[in-house]
């Protein structure tokens, strides 16, 4: 989602809108109309929620493991 803001409320806002970032969304910051900046997130930002997404996982599966399923069946499975 990509919303347009004003300067003067950006700057008034940011830290609303770095939470806002942080949740995915996009920011054009204009200045009398007129776009001037993208706020977005970085480049490197979704792989540390990656990371710990691999680790919930992980935690998961070993507090509930797959008894009697060929993992790879079910992959295959999903493809079709």
């Amino acid at each position: 989602m990509k919303t347009e803001i004003g300067a003067y409320e950006a700057k008034t806002k940011l830290p609303e809108l770095l939470r806002g970032v942080q949740a995915g969304h996009r920011f054009t910051i204009t200045h009398r109309g007129e776009a001037i900046a993208d706020l977005i997130p970085a480049k490197g930002a979704g792989c540390h929620d990656a990371a710990a997404a691999v680790e919930e996982m992980q935690r998961f599966l070993s507090k509930n493991p797959i008894s009697g399923a060929d993992i790879k069946n079910l992959i295959e499975e999903g493809r079709s």
